[in-house]
């Protein structure tokens, strides 16, 4: 197994395994996605790969995906669509803007549950946030997703405990290099 990073242009070659990935680990709880989450996931991967910033691993036993994670740089002007208006009415414009603005966002990470236990996590999480700007990286998780936030713990990203306003139920974390987590705990 191994994970390697992987152009936008080379990700069609993999979108049947991402979207196999996809609806094996959202499908299950805490999640709880209907298996075709995985067909609307490729779609909108198509459409992400052209962000800024945008950056994708894979974990590839052969040419079969077993994981990957994405992740691109989040706008300097914050946007409001999705969850991003109720983060940002969480932290407050100056924590948004000096926090995850112009950050790098990880946007999903998902290992086959079969190659769970194996590491196959941590390195796709390393692959995409290598390059975080000044070690400037976050993403968003559910509350509910205990072995999720378990694993971003023993991967030394920190939770930002400030409620997300909404029904998804949602967190803030903060990578292990961030500078707001070399200062204070960050907090309201």
């Amino acid at each position: 197994m191994r994970v390697r990073l992987v152009g936008s242009g080379s990700l069609p070659a993999y979108a049947d395994g991402i979207r196999r990935v996809y609806a094996d680990v959202f499908s299950a709880p805490p999640w709880n996605e209907d298996r075709s989450a995985g067909a609307r996931y490729t779609e909108r991967l198509a459409a992400d790969a052209g962000r800024p910033g945008f950056t994708a691993a894979l974990a590839l036993d052969g040419d079969t995906v077993s994981g990957f994670a994405t992740a691109w740089t989040t706008p300097r002007a914050f946007p409001s669509d999705r969850s991003y208006g109720h983060v940002a009415e969480a932290l407050g414009p100056d924590r948004t803007e000096a926090w995850l603005s112009g950050a790098l966002e990880v946007d999903e990470l998902a290992v086959a549950p079969d190659a769970r236990g194996t590491g196959l996590g941590a390195e796709l999480l390393a692959a995409v946030t290598r390059a975080a700007p000044d070690g400037r990286c976050w993403l968003l998780t559910s509350a509910g997703a205990e072995a999720t936030l378990r694993f971003y713990r023993r991967s030394g990203w920190h939770r930002v405990p400030v409620p997300v306003p909404g029904r998804a139920g949602l967190i803030v974390l903060l990578g292990p290099e961030h500078p707001a987590v070399a200062g204070p705990t960050p907090g309201p």
